[in-house]
């Protein structure tokens, strides 16, 4: 920790020389503020740092969040077109919330506004305010044997893996134990989750805000035959509930095991796609393993990926929700509402503290 008299970046010997040193003393403040100066303004153009604390039953969690000043200007102008419209419920009233959907909309507030007002009125009609709670997805187990996929572990910067198996769908055997719309029913209570618990886990797990994921897309198998109708039906339902009411939570995708079957399916859906979500994606073949392993850690990764998880007393790796967020400490240190509006920022006067 740096004592308030060596934020010029001194050591403590230095600093006794200093004042020790009548001759140098002028010289040696003047360079200690200037040194100062010139972090400050340095700091200042590029971001603002916050500390979000979270009081629980154990203590106070610090958590470091840095705001980029653009951003800070953009959200601050966005809050106050939704305040004047009344479009900001509390539970919304949340920086980075707002800031993903600007950055849905290219930061043009009016059509960032537009999207916004579409989706609380989404929520209101779709029930998804109380979802997690009304919602039973009784037939998870059988689904998943059909379709596998969910969370497991974090990778290396903190944020929760969500995997999907889509080359080992059975269409025929997944539509008798559910339906399309109960399966989205059920992907829009698995998107709440996330916001309301997996990403404040592993927010206070990691020190530092995180609300996106890292996805990886199994297509082994996967093949033009394979999009039948309900399949297509299903992408694009969830999909578009996706991109439309919690954009911006994909901080990355790995699609492993793309054969030549799939890379015809993706030579033609990647040019619709946006480019900063194709700039996101990463398409490799069956030798994988490496480059997952330089962002997961092999104790994240389940063993039929390469890594040395098998969630064995789970009964599988995508059966587990295995992450921070299963730790009942760290939930206690989680806030007790789901979303917390940041209004106080400070200027650090280092730029690597």
């Amino acid at each position: 920790m740096v004592c308030r008299q060596r934020k010029c970046g001194c050591s403590k010997d230095d600093e006794y020389k200093h004042k020790s040193d009548p001759e140098n003393l002028e010289e040696n403040m003047k360079s200690g503020v200037l040194r100062k100066a010139k972090n400050v303004s340095s700091k200042f153009r590029s971001s603002l740092r916050n500390k979000i604390k979270r009081k629980n039953d154990t203590g106070i969690c610090n958590i470091e969040d840095m705001h980029e000043i653009q951003d800070h200007k953009a959200v601050d102008a966005f809050r106050q077109a939704l305040v004047m419209d009344s479009l900001l419920p509390t539970r919304f009233d949340d920086y980075h919330v707002m800031l993903r959907f600007l950055k849905a909309r290219k930061f043009n507030i009016n059509k960032a506004k537009i999207m916004w007002a579409n989706m609380l009125e989404w929520r209101k009609n779709f029930g998804a305010d109380t979802i997690m709670e009304d919602f039973n997805f009784k037939e998870l187990n059988e689904v998943q044997q059909y379709y596998p996929h969910g969370y497991h572990g974090v990778d290396k910067d903190g944020r929760p893996v969500y995997i999907e198996r889509l080359g080992m769908i059975d269409v025929d055997m997944l539509l008798q134990v559910t339906n399309v719309d109960r399966f989205v029913k059920y992907q829009v209570q698995e998107f709440e989750k996330s916001l309301a618990i997996r990403f404040p886990a592993c927010s206070v797990a990691a020190n530092k805000h995180i609300d996106t994921s890292t996805t990886i897309l199994d297509v082994q198998g996967l093949n033009l035959m394979s999009l039948t109708g309900p399949v297509v039906e299903f992408i694009k339902v969830v999909q578009k509930v996706d991109n439309d009411n919690y954009p911006e939570t994909l901080s990355r995708m790995f699609i492993i095991n793309a054969g030549p079957g799939f890379r015809m399916i993706w030579n033609v859906v990647k040019p619709i796609l946006d480019p900063e979500t194709t700039s996101k994606i990463q398409v490799l073949g069956s030798n994988y393993q490496r480059k997952l392993l330089e962002v997961i850690d092999g104790s994240e990764l389940p063993e039929f990926f390469g890594g040395c998880c098998t969630c064995a007393i789970e009964g599988g790796c995508l059966r587990s929700d295995k992450g921070p967020w299963k730790d009942q400490n760290l939930l206690k240190m989680t806030p007790t509402a789901e979303v917390h509006h940041v209004q106080t920022a400070s200027i650090s006067d280092n730029d690597g503290t």
